[in-house]
């Protein structure tokens, strides 16, 4: 992927975003609301310390919604979340979180500051990055190329 000297923590410098979490009590249809209000694709779900118990997605609320659509208002996020969930921490190479993303089939790492969530990084925010640092590196071939830098 050409990514071996970046880490998660240098990653994260360029992602400004906060982390949106949600209660397991609260309702499958608050996690609904919070994940389009904030244009997301998943949530931690963090207890009243901060500490994750699960992660809750877009795939997550589908399953339900497919198989007791009347009861999505009364649901509870505990009752749908995902409870195994696959971290990082910012010390973990980026090449190692895509594959492990890669292997374990999800698009959201929940990234771990002791128990608590410091940041999640979606699959598409990785190939956001790999894109904007390939456009800059054609750049500046091209410009090397071109006698730009002289």
């Amino acid at each position: 992927m050409g990514n071996s000297s970046k880490n998660v923590k240098d990653f994260l410098r360029t992602k400004e975003r906060p982390v949106i979490t949600i209660r397991p009590n609260e309702t499958v249809t608050a996690a609904i609301q919070k994940l389009v209000e904030n244009n997301i694709g998943a949530l931690p779900v963090c207890d009243a310390k901060g500490t994750i118990l699960g992660i809750l997605s877009e795939r997550d609320l589908l399953r339900e919604c497919s198989q007791r659509s009347s009861a999505i208002g009364s649901t509870r996020v505990k009752d749908v979340m995902t409870k195994d969930v696959v971290i990082g921490v910012p010390e973990d190479d980026l090449d190692y979180v895509i594959d492990i993303m890669a292997q374990k089939g999800i698009r959201h790492l929940p990234i771990m500051v002791g128990p608590k969530v410091e940041s999640i990084i979606s699959m598409r925010d990785i190939v956001d990055a790999q894109l904007e640092e390939s456009k800059a590196t054609a750049r500046f071939l091209s410009d090397y190329i071109l006698g730009g830098y002289g």
